[in-house]
């Protein structure tokens, strides 16, 4: 059987990339990309994930066999607006696994995040097993979606699969309300010669992770033989963990006259929340994960592409 894969929340971060991904790999005509601010023009249906009717009539209209369910509010966004956040992240997701349920669909991407970690854990290589207490309506939605996809998997008989995304950093876009995203911001910033106020502090180590590493492990991830995937609630994945100080030395190694101030905010009681390393040895046994980026790798190629793309326009 012929893939046929909608994407939900295309025009995100991991969205807009994964979807060129998916098309380059199986075909433009097999991906169908849709978002809440769809844009026909550009081939991305429009879709509120909060709308079952909708999303029944897409999976309806394309034959849908597998799905990549990618929309959700993030950790700062969603803690200023909790309710919203909550609906969005776990009412979403029902959506898709009912609808999905429904249609005869077994196979699902669902991601989840470092923010399902909380307090009373090992911060340094944080474990595949342990006590979940996030302290973010963002980390507790994505533990019960965690839960939640375990429980269809079991219950219904679904191939839902998932990873624990770190930080992402990526060239391809900016920045989208999470903790982690200061490290795709001071990036930009760097490129365009001014100055970064940094809203964690110079010392907050945090595990990340560089796109290209985010779209390959989770293709990978999707490939896998069904029998190899051991995890129905989410796999650890690591990346880097680096702190501010640290990326702004591998920054200053291509541009020397790069100033950072340091002025946290709300979200420095979030990042202390996180682990600042993954123990992901779980992906590496059961499917093969191994990230291909360290710190300098990615700021060489991430200084490289906003060049690039600062020239073309």
């Amino acid at each position: 059987m012929n893939k046929k894969i909608l994407i939900i929340g295309a025009n995100g971060q991991i969205g807009t990339v994964l979807t060129t991904a998916l098309q380059a790999a199986f075909g433009k005509s097999q991906i169908i990309p849709s978002d809440i601010k769809g844009a026909l023009e550009k081939g991305v249906l429009p879709l509120d994930v909060l709308d079952a009717t909708q999303l029944a009539k897409i999976i309806d209209e394309h034959q849908i066999n597998e799905i990549y369910h990618l929309a959700a509010v993030l950790s700062a966004k969603g803690e200023q607006n909790p309710k919203q956040a909550w609906n969005i992240n776990i009412n979403g997701l029902f959506n898709v696994l009912e609808v999905a349920k429904e249609k005869g669909i077994r196979k699902i991407f669902f991601p989840s995040t470092i923010a399902v970690f909380g307090a009373h854990i090992p911060l340094q290589n944080t474990p595949q097993h342990i006590y979940l207490a996030p302290s973010t309506v963002y980390g507790i939605s994505k533990v019960a979606g965690e839960l939640w996809s375990e429980y269809y998997c079991n219950k219904y008989g679904m191939d839902i699969r998932s990873v624990r995304y770190p930080g992402v950093i990526g060239y391809q876009s900016l920045p989208g309300g999470g903790t982690t995203d200061y490290a795709v911001d001071i990036y930009h910033k760097a490129i365009a010669g001014e100055l970064f106020e940094c809203f964690l502090s110079e010392n907050t180590t945090l595990p990340m992770i560089y796109m290209d590493d985010v779209i390959r492990g989770t293709i990978e991830l999707m490939n896998a033989p069904e029998e190899k995937i051991k995890i129905r609630s989410s796999y650890n994945l690591a990346g880097v963990s680096f702190s501010p100080k640290e990326i702004y030395n591998a920054i200053c190694k291509e541009i020397p006259d790069f100033k950072i101030e340091y002025k946290p905010d709300f979200r420095q009681a979030i990042a202390d929340s996180w682990p600042q390393s993954i123990d992901d040895s779980m992906a590496r046994d059961d499917w093969g994960w191994k990230p291909q980026y360290d710190l300098d790798s990615m700021t060489k190629d991430m200084l490289l592409h906003l060049r690039k793309n600062t020239q073309e326009n």
